[in-house]
């Protein structure tokens, strides 16, 4: 039933755990920190392995300058029988800390993803979706070889066939302006101020998911308070997102540098003040851009107050892409087109040009205004 409502090859120095801790970066081995870890002490895994990618030799642009791609040490493994026996173990110990109704995700290429797969069903998990990430700017294929490799895919399991694993439907509904969410989701790569830089100016970790798209896995099989692990940490995106969301999370990272970048990055998050706006409770033109992934994009940030032009109206946005507002009528709760039309007494309204947002104090700007900044970005 469903509720609604790092390499084995290194042994690097592993912090003390205190296994009860939440909202913690561990650095050291993965493995060695999962076994302190007791059986049951996470609701649901979010896990980003190395790919094993396979590289030979160095890829060039064609202007001969040289494409920054994954080459370092943690993703390489002898064989595919080493990568197939360390993604077992860390699998594995992953099943045992999950409670019995927690679930995982698992990111990867065409590199590793069946083989997580097989390692996944063998070990006893239950799939319940496969989900496509296709990138709105993928890298292209400089040598004109292949197909543009356009997209990851995640897999999406319970821990076991009888879990009763949380799904919150109504919430991906409502992220999706009021239509069932799809095991298509399109999203462009972390870019922009989103990505971390080091004192170079170069990417600091080379496969930075971007926050778009752990919103969606978060809010999707988590609820607020719940603990989400993430033993392939990196710069912490998984952590940055549950703290937006009000959720727990334990990352465990092998690189000292990536972990330091991960909790500065975490600690300027603000967290949720206020649990209530957590509930998981016009003709459209081309491409079609839900509300919700304005707050999943973080764009606007679940509290958010938005206002009507004249100000007579307000709304908080609530994390699920919906809004709350009180009237003389009571309370009123939906999209961003469903309150503004109770709140005026009116039979329809087009939110994205009802409501305006806070760009600074006194400044408002209509929220529309962030639908064609999304728009421009899937162009």
């Amino acid at each position: 039933m469903v509720r609604f409502a790092m390499s084995m090859r290194s042994t690097p120095r592993v912090v003390p755990l205190r296994p009860t801790a939440a909202d913690r970066v561990l650095v050291g081995d993965c493995l060695s920190h999962l076994a302190a870890l007791p059986d049951g002490a996470v609701d649901c895994v979010f896990a980003d392995p190395p790919y094993n990618l396979q590289l030979r030799g160095e890829l060039l642009r064609p202007n001969n300058s040289r494409v920054d791609g994954v080459d370092d040490g943690w993703d390489q493994f002898h064989d595919l029988a080493a990568y197939d026996a360390f993604s077992r173990a860390w699998l594995a110990q992953v099943r045992r800390v999950l409670k019995p109704d927690g679930s995982v995700w698992v990111i990867g290429t065409y590199h590793n993803i069946f083989r997580l797969g097989v390692a996944l069903q063998d070990l006893g998990f239950w799939i319940l979706n496969d989900v496509v990430w296709r990138k709105t700017n993928p890298m292209p294929n400089f040598r004109g070889k292949r197909f543009t490799n356009a997209h990851e895919t995640l897999i999406w399991a319970a821990r076991s066939k009888d879990a009763r694993y949380t799904f919150n439907y109504e919430a991906m509904k409502r992220l999706n302006d009021d239509l069932q969410m799809r095991s298509d989701w399109t999203l462009p790569l972390c870019n922009g101020p989103e990505r971390l830089k080091d004192e170079g100016g170069r990417k600091l970790h080379p496969t930075q998911k971007p926050e778009a798209l752990l919103y969606r896995v978060i809010l999707a099989s988590t609820r607020p308070g719940e603990t989400i692990l993430d033993p392939f940490f990196g710069t912490g995106t998984t952590g940055a997102v549950a703290r937006r969301l009000g959720r727990r999370f334990l990352g465990i990272e092998q690189d000292p540098d990536y972990a330091r970048a991960a909790e500065a990055r975490i600690a300027a998050v603000l967290p949720l003040a206020d649990p209530s706006v957590v509930t998981l409770t016009a003709k459209r033109t081309e491409p079609r851009i839900p509300f919700g992934w304005v707050v999943e994009r973080g764009l606007l940030n679940a509290g958010s107050v938005l206002c009507d032009a004249s100000r007579r109206f307000a709304a908080r946005v609530r994390a699920d892409g919906t809004l709350i507002a009180e009237s003389s009528a009571g309370r009123h709760m939906g999209s961003i087109h469903q309150v503004g039309a109770a709140l005026m007494g009116a039979p329809s309204c087009n939110g994205w040009t009802f409501w305006q947002y806070e760009v600074q104090h006194g400044a408002w700007r209509p929220i529309d205004e962030l639908r064609q900044r999304l728009r421009a970005d899937l162009n």
